[in-house]
């Protein structure tokens, strides 16, 4: 089976970048030569290929929650630009407000993980702003990490309040797997870069206070000191639950999840977006475009016949 060839640069990578990738006007943002390759087959149904790892039984299943349980990398992008037009955030040399356009953000979202460092990102490879909170742009550290804070905090609150308009609705199958799972014993937990209030708002919204209450194990973003492609996360999950690494199976949309939890000695399998379906995703066990045809029963198996590649 073909299987997708991409270069996707790293965080650390990128910010040594002698130029950003894109141009900041808001109208015109364009993407510099990045090795960018997509798959020459696309697959409609579900593909699967070999990791390097031992056979082993699933005793939890882990899910990712932005792209996986629910598609909102949209959604955050709306949500920052809302943020950026509120506090007249103006990179030099432009006047306008910044404003991340789709094809632009696809590309931020799949590198960085996290709101914060996707900011403090865009802003040392660009200038710093000028925005009414800060007249000039700031210039040491303390007002800059405001500057972010700020920033964040505001466009966290308008993202909850596109979840709470009963607009959004959960990606295909997740609850289903999430019952399935909770009813055949397995430990259930969920795993996400994105900010604790907004996970549990998420949560409590797409899947329900009682599903969410009966979580085995919920980590987000503020619980860990790196994010992802950092194992941090899943490695923290992992003793949480009290379940070796090699038990624990992970549902993630992009690589810089697969990364996280291959890192942290877990096995993960994709259900891609249409902002991730082209990244290379050989380290998964499988992968698919979404989840409704997909029983825990075809996960466990995928696990127990993982052989060495």
């Amino acid at each position: 089976m073909a299987s997708a060839t991409m270069v996707i640069l790293c965080p650390q990578n990128v910010t040594r970048h002698p130029k950003p990738f894109f141009s900041l006007h808001k109208t015109t943002t364009t993407l510099y030569p990045i090795p960018y390759y997509s798959s020459s087959t696309r697959s409609s149904s579900r593909s699967i290929s070999l990791s390097a790892a031992t056979s082993r039984a699933m005793e939890a299943l882990i899910f990712d929650c932005d792209g996986v349980i629910l598609e909102s990398e949209d959604l955050h992008r709306q949500a920052y630009n809302l943020a950026f037009a509120h506090f007249n955030v103006c990179c030099p040399p432009f006047n306008e407000p910044l404003n991340w356009d789709t094809d632009f953000y696809d590309v931020l979202q799949n590198q960085i993980g996290g709101g914060k460092p996707k900011m403090r990102w865009y802003f040392k490879e660009n200038g710093w702003p000028s925005s009414t909170i800060f007249v000039t742009p700031p210039e040491n550290d303390i007002d800059r990490e405001k500057l972010v804070d700020t920033l964040q905090d505001w466009k966290t609150e308008k993202y909850k309040d596109i979840i709470k308009s009963g607009s959004v609705e959960p990606r295909p199958g997740v609850l289903r797997l999430m019952d399935e799972a909770k009813a055949s014993g397995k430990k259930l937990a969920v795993c996400s870069a994105a900010t604790k209030s907004s996970v549990v708002l998420c949560l409590e919204n797409l899947i329900g206070i009682e599903r969410f209450q009966s979580l085995d194990c919920f980590l987000a973003g503020d619980d860990v000191k790196e994010k992802k492609p950092d194992p941090s996360i899943y490695i923290t999950a992992s003793k949480k639950l009290g379940i070796s690494e090699k038990a624990c199976l992970v549902v993630e949309d992009s690589v810089i999840g697969l990364q996280a939890a291959t890192k942290a000695g877990m096995s993960c399998v994709i259900t891609y977006t249409s902002s991730t379906e082209k990244q290379d995703f050989t380290d998964a066990i499988a992968k698919f475009p979404d989840l409704s045809d997909v029983r825990l029963k075809d996960l466990e198996e995928l696990l127990q016949n993982v052989v060495a590649a």
